[in-house]
């Protein structure tokens, strides 16, 4: 089957997503500009959850360029992703009203692993689909970067019940290295696929 109808329908629950981290925050009380220091923490919160957001928005934008179809599989791993995905906005507004508690920011961080995790099987779905000399398996190839946010995430969250500041800059470091645009599949497809 086309594979339009799974990147329209993906679109538009990170839109979704989006929309309910951003109704989460909450104006302060009083008017001058220290009463932002109580909603510090909440727009913290969301401005890391909306760059890690925004980047399985364009990663999955790049990964669904490369295939041709889709089909059952590919459709449930996709849900599986965007079931992750959209608890994002709970931990975050949890994580972000508890100023940074260990049990909220360790949550946050097994959302993201499990949402990393998602997106892996999203992903070896769909190469698996198209096989092992497709654009995507040879764009993908080991993963490195992908391996190396799983192991953060899971060291940052066993940090997040020592030091949550550690758990915390695990999460930052993963989303700046996602940051950098990975630009593997639009390099392939650029070589002539």
């Amino acid at each position: 089957m086309p594979k339009g109808r799974i990147e329209a329908f993906s679109d538009g629950v990170i839109a979704i997503i989006i929309t309910i981290m951003v109704l989460g925050l909450r104006a302060p009380e009083g008017a001058s500009l220290a009463s932002l220091r109580a909603v510090a923490p909440m727009f913290v919160s969301y401005l890391l959850s909306f760059v890690f957001i925004g980047i399985y928005w364009n990663n999955h934008h790049h990964l669904f360029q490369a295939v041709k179809h889709v089909g059952g599989g590919v459709m449930w791993a996709n849900l599986h992703l965007l079931f992750w995905l959209s608890l994002v906005p709970f931990a975050t507004n949890w994580m972000g009203r508890n100023f940074f508690a260990r049990g909220p920011v360790a949550l946050y961080g097994v959302v993201l692993l499990m949402a990393a995790c998602a997106y892996w099987a999203l992903a070896h779905c769909l190469m698996s689909r198209h096989g092992p000399d497709s654009v995507l398996a040879r764009a993908l190839g080991r993963d490195i970067k992908g391996m190396v946010s799983v192991v953060i995430y899971v060291l940052a969250i066993a940090a997040a019940f020592w030091d949550v500041r550690l758990a915390y800059a695990g999460y930052v470091s993963v989303a700046v290295m996602w940051l950098v645009p990975d630009r593997r599949i639009e390099n392939v497809m650029a070589a002539g696929g």
